[in-house]
């Protein structure tokens, strides 16, 4: 019979054959890289056979590997099969839901829901990583992530949730004693703006629409960030106009220390969409995440 210990070292050696990663694995596996690196060496040792080539920039399998990761792997998976399956047996979903969510929205996406779906569910774990990184949620090991509309990847099954977002560009009063606010998108070359830049470097451009036109433009300013917080908060101090969420600026926009511009080129953008790869062999915990989620 084989104990525990060992079903974990080989589940954590067929999550390093599987990513060809330990850190992939560790993701996956909930632990770290280290422990799954000791799971493989133990089990390597168990069974005398080499079973990985380690590299500093490579993980391979060697021929042992490769025969047993073949006969391992729809093993392993009937096992989570199995046990998945057991979760609709179950009144209260449990277990750990790990979501990928941008940081941009991910408190105007979640608050509400999280506080429903905890107190609903004592044996539920969420785990969120809030990045605006893309994200391939299969190969880091989410089991959703939630994205707009049209960044969504043909291969996945999406589901509508909450209400949707406005972007809204936002200055201080002290701001616009000295400039006139703009009228049109094209106004903006004429002011300082606040720029936003993605992890990968990529700087957002600022996108408009009215009466079925759509404008991009590509704004200037001394300083860009990689935080809608940041952007806000020198919008306020006057640094210049910023390009955000409409939830991110309420509390200026209240009270009055940011004043709303070009609101008429600034429509409802598309819907959010929490996302997954399949319906198949779905856990408690994630249905009632799609349930609380979905419009």
């Amino acid at each position: 019979m084989i104990e525990n210990s060992e079903l974990s070292e080989l589940a954590a050696f067929a999550a390093v054959a599987t990513h060809r990663s330990f850190r992939k694995a560790a993701v996956e596996r909930g632990t770290s890289a280290s422990a799954v690196s000791h799971a493989i060496r133990s089990l390597e040792g168990r069974v005398g056979v080499r079973l990985i080539h380690r590299t500093t920039r490579n993980v391979s399998l060697t021929d042992a590997g490769q025969m047993l990761y073949a006969r391992l792997g729809p093993a392993l998976t009937d096992i989570r099969v199995a046990v998945d399956e057991l979760n609709a047996w179950r009144n209260t979903p449990f277990g750990t839901v790990r979501l990928n969510v941008p940081n941009t929205i991910a408190p105007f996406v979640l608050g509400d829901a999280i506080e429903t779906l905890l107190k609903a569910n004592p044996g539920l774990r969420l785990e969120i990583a809030a990045t605006d990184r893309r994200v391939d949620i299969v190969e880091e090991g989410f089991d959703a992530g939630i994205r707009l509309g049209e960044r969504l990847s043909q291969d996945m099954i999406a589901v509508r949730i909450r209400s949707r977002l406005r972007f809204t560009v936002v200055g201080a009063p002290a701001y616009f004693e000295k400039r006139t606010a703009p009228v049109t998108p094209q106004d903006l070359h004429a002011h300082v703006c606040i720029r936003y830049a993605f992890p990968s470097g990529t700087v957002l451009n600022w996108i408009f629409e009215k009466d079925g036109e759509t404008i991009e433009v590509q704004v200037d300013g001394p300083l860009t960030v990689d935080s809608q917080e940041l952007m806000v908060d020198a919008a306020m101090r006057g640094l210049g106009l910023a390009y955000v969420w409409e939830q991110r600026a309420a509390t200026g926009l209240r009270d009055g220390r940011l004043v709303r511009c070009l609101k008429d080129w600034c429509p409802l953008d598309e819907d959010l969409f929490l996302y997954f790869p399949s319906r198949e062999h779905q856990t408690a915990g994630l249905r009632a995440v799609i349930d609380a989620l979905k419009v």
